[in-house]
Formats: structure tokens, C-alpha cells, sequence
């Protein structure tokens, strides 16, 4: 296993939304290694909590009316923002692959619903990281709308399962400016406890 070369794609990986995304497809190969590496995510008791439903050709126009017209009729009105309908509208249109993402949650419930949100989120960051190793750009979005009795029901989910995001997949439009990325340094985050 080589460490510094997932340093490198760890360090590297960025979010690259729909708009600065090129139409050209996302191979199969690429895809099934995304999803594959998403099924590999930590998970307490192994409940595995994360599901993924992908959209990709004339789906993403689904998609993305479902969108908009919920944001429009589920969320109250005060809690919408001018033009974000719109928005919902075009995004999923100008990514290839579009993955609706949700937590399954577990029928006994034994594992507290918080645990089984990190495990989705866990599972996201490898779809995000396996994006960035082959050369792919990603964004997780988080609409609020997303989180309605609504969508759920849309979706056809359980009411307590929840939608967690929308994963979108597609190669950069600009291959020759990979974003550069930034953080505050790590000492200013980390607290040693020794004794």
C-alpha cells in the first residue's frame, strides 16, 4: 500500500459542482469502483446503513422536476430563497451521474440513528475520494427540501429512513485547473492529552 499516495488523493480531493462539469460519461468501471468503495465504509455492528439511487440519462430530468416542485410545496415558504427552485431544476441536468443518498435505518434500532448517519457520511468521503483517484469531480449537496416527510415519501423510503444528499459525478470541464485547496493548520485543531 502506498501512504503517500493516498495522502495525495486525500489532499487533493475537491468539490467540482455540476456547472464545472463536463457532459462526457462516467465509464461503468468508474461508477461500479465508486459504488464499490462506498459499500467499504465503517458502520458499527455492520449495520451497512447507506443506499444510493443513481440517475443518469433522461432519469436526471426527473429528478430534478421532483426537486424543484417539492422545494416549492414542501418546504413553508419562508424557508425558500428566490430562484433555489430553479436551481434544483438545472443541477442534476449538467452532471452525468446524479446519486440520491439515504440511510436505511436499522428495524430494531439497536444502533443509535447518529451512528448510522456517520456511516453514510463515511461512505460518501470513499465515493468522493475514489471520484478524485480516477480524475473525476463531486459535490454532495444537502438541499433542505431533502429532508421532508415529502421526499421521503417520493423516494418511497421509510419514514424513518432519511435522505442525506445528492452525490453528483462527472469529469471536470477543465482538466488543467484541479481546484487548490485549502485548510488552517492541523495544530490549531488538536489538543494532546498525554498524562
Amino acid at each position: 500500500m502506498n501512504a503517500q499516495a493516498l495522502d495525495e488523493i486525500i489532499q487533493n480531493r475537491r468539490t467540482i459542482k455540476p456547472p464545472f462539469m463536463s457532459p462526457e460519461e462516467v465509464s461503468e468501471a468508474d461508477l461500479t469502483a465508486i459504488l464499490e468503495n462506498a459499500n467499504w465504509a465503517p458502520s458499527h455492528a455492520l449495520t451497512e446503513p447507506w443506499r444510493f439511487r443513481i440517475f443518469r440519462g433522461a432519469g436526471r430530468a426527473r429528478l430534478a422536476n421532483a426537486l424543484a416542485e417539492h422545494y416549492e410545496t414542501a418546504l413553508p415558504k419562508e424557508k425558500q430563497k428566490p430562484g433555489k427552485a430553479d436551481k434544483l431544476r438545472e443541477m442534476p441536468l449538467l452532471a452525468p451521474v446524479v446519486v440520491l443518498v439515504w440511510m436505511e435505518r436499522q428495524k430494531m434500532e439497536k444502533i443509535a440513528e447518529v451512528e448510522e448517519i456517520e456511516a453514510v457520511a463515511c461512505s460518501v468521503q470513499n465515493m468522493h475520494l475514489t471520484a478524485t483517484s480516477r480524475g473525476l469531480g463531486a459535490f454532495w449537496s444537502t438541499p433542505p427540501v431533502l429532508y421532508t416527510e415529502a421526499w421521503n415519501e417520493w423516494m418511497q423510503i421509510g419514514a424513518k429512513d432519511r435522505c442525506l444528499g445528492i452525490f453528483y459525478i462527472g469529469h471536470p470541464a477543465n482538466t488543467e485547473s484541479w481546484p487548490k485547496g485549502r485548510r488552517r493548520p492541523i495544530d490549531s485543531k488538536v489538543e494532546w492529552v498525554d498524562e
